[in-house]
């Protein structure tokens, strides 16, 4: 394990606690409404919610729940043991898993990806007249995102007299978010773009040069914006998603016509925690749990962490509400929600040595401002500061995977494998699944050994009921008399 994840860690007096989400409001929202709302899904002629929007509801009800199996983790000096609860893996409801996916594809990117230089933020939002080719068309998606970046690579090449013509390309990771602050849909893009351009070394044992670009102008971010909004309006008259006569008064209006674009955020080089901030910022999920309180049983509020432009702070739902607009949010299987651009293209010739100056550190000075780039590490080099026990592993398996206890080391700064009795190393001993074992253990230990069970469906015309009123009332007034005589 890392020394610095260890010193970081053990600085804090808190100790590891496992998280019980039965106890949120957001699992019991769920819980006692998933089945009514599933009811209310099938439409005329049978058809229900997607497979993949109840697979992630329901599989978030068992994630964290010892009663589904769990892994039993033990200190060998002192004998002390606890039980971790397995995790659903999902990416679209549950809250604990979507911050895990968050923090690892942040951690991933500054200590893989992104080379150690200066990057900057661009955000792009388009008008609401547009917002829904994009919601409903991915393939316009993608158009608007290739639009958007291909802009911003030709507005930095012509800011930088020294690259060299078309060859320069620019290197960024663009994230795409499908929602906006108080969970209603909204497509706009997130790109966090090395603030320069790199070209093909011209010889010798430089494979790559880099071009820091200077500070743009308002008129320099002018130009990329209106650039952007007559290609995209163009794009879209020409798969006749938009009239002609349309799309030249949208081109014609004031104040950029709806379209925002937004270059404010810098972050130095030597900045990587800023960096890596700045990615989890941007590779965050669509549900904050910290924002959602409970009024009464059948009221939720979803707080905002900032006005907005009406004003409003605040979301008033009904638990219904609730979970169709986190299923409208869920994103569809195999569909990245995050995407490589320029240099740092998965094919991209130049890929090897832009990414191998993210940990480039501890070997070679990091290149400035319109200097060349060291070269690139031979294959066989490892990874600075990488576990001695993992030295074997493969250099690509090690970047692309972190382990569970090296991630709550780097949210909470707490190892959860430090023995909080004596201090010493812990150890997954075993993996607890089967039914029988499960139930004994939890027993044993005071815990539930059964998980908590999905309330059922109401039925009509009692869907907002609470369940209590519902109950008292769905018995037929002649059946209780008689019932009673």
């Amino acid at each position: 394990m890392p020394a610095a994840a260890v010193a970081c860690a053990t600085s804090r007096t808190t100790t590891y606690r496992r998280r019980q989400p039965e106890r949120t409001v957001l699992y019991r929202t769920v819980q006692s409404h998933l089945a009514t709302w599933l009811e209310l899904a099938q439409d005329e002629s049978g058809r229900s919610a997607p497979a993949h929007v109840e697979r992630e509801f329901r599989r978030y009800l068992e994630c964290g729940i010892l009663a589904h199996g769990f892994a039993r983790a033990r200190c060998a000096g002192c004998g002390h043991d606890f039980l971790v609860a397995y995790s659903c893996k999902g990416r679209g409801v549950c809250p604990s898993c979507n911050t895990r996916r968050m923090v690892e594809t942040a951690a991933h990117l500054a200590d893989h990806v992104i080379p150690r230089l200066p990057v900057r933020q661009w955000v792009l939002s388009v008008p609401k007249r547009l917002r829904y080719f994009l919601q409903a068309d991915p393939a316009v998606q993608n158009l608007a995102l290739h639009i958007f970046l291909s802009a911003v690579e030709q507005g930095l090449r012509a800011a930088c007299p020294v690259a060299q013509g078309s060859t320069a390309r620019i290197g960024a990771v663009a994230f795409i978010h499908r929602f906006g602050a108080l969970l209603n849909p909204h497509v706009h893009f997130h790109c966090v773009v090395v603030d320069g351009v790199f070209e093909a070394g011209t010889g010798g044992e430089l494979p790559v040069r880099f071009h820091e670009t200077p500070a743009l102008s308002a008129k320099q971010l002018t130009d990329i914006q209106r650039n952007i909004r007559r290609r995209l309006l163009r794009a879209l008259t020409r798969r006749g998603l938009l009239e002609a006569e349309v799309a030249e008064e949208m081109d014609s209006w004031d104040h950029g016509g709806g379209f925002s674009l937004d270059a404010g955020v810098h972050i130095e080089a030597d900045d990587r925690s800023g960096l890596e901030r700045l990615l989890r910022y941007c590779a965050r999920p669509v549900f904050a749990l910290e924002r959602l309180r409970q009024i009464d049983p059948e009221h939720l509020v979803y707080e905002r962490l900032k006005p907005g432009p009406g004003g409003s702070v605040s979301l008033l739902l009904t638990p219904l509400e609730l979970i169709d607009r986190l299923a409208a949010l869920i994103p569809p299987p195999r569909r990245h929600r995050h995407r490589y651009y320029g240099v740092l293209a998965p094919n991209a010739p130049l890929r090897a040595a832009v990414t191998a100056l993210a940990g480039a550190k501890d070997k070679a000075p990091l290149p400035s401002a319109m200097t060349e780039a060291a070269p690139a590490p031979e294959s066989s080099a490892t990874v600075p500061n990488a576990p001695d026990e993992e030295a074997e592993e493969p250099a690509h398996r090690k970047a692309a995977r972190y382990v569970w206890a090296l991630l709550l080391a780097r949210i909470y700064e707490v190892l959860p494998l430090l023995c909080p009795k004596c201090g010493g190393d812990m150890r997954i001993i075993a993996f607890i699944n089967e039914g029988l074992v499960i139930r004994e253990i939890l027993s044993h230990l005071g815990e539930p050994s059964s998980a908590p069970r999905l309330a059922p469906a109401r039925g009509p015309p009692l869907w907002e009921l609470p369940a209590s009123e519902q109950a008292e009332r769905e018995i037929d007034p002649p059946a209780r008399s008689f019932h009673r005589n």
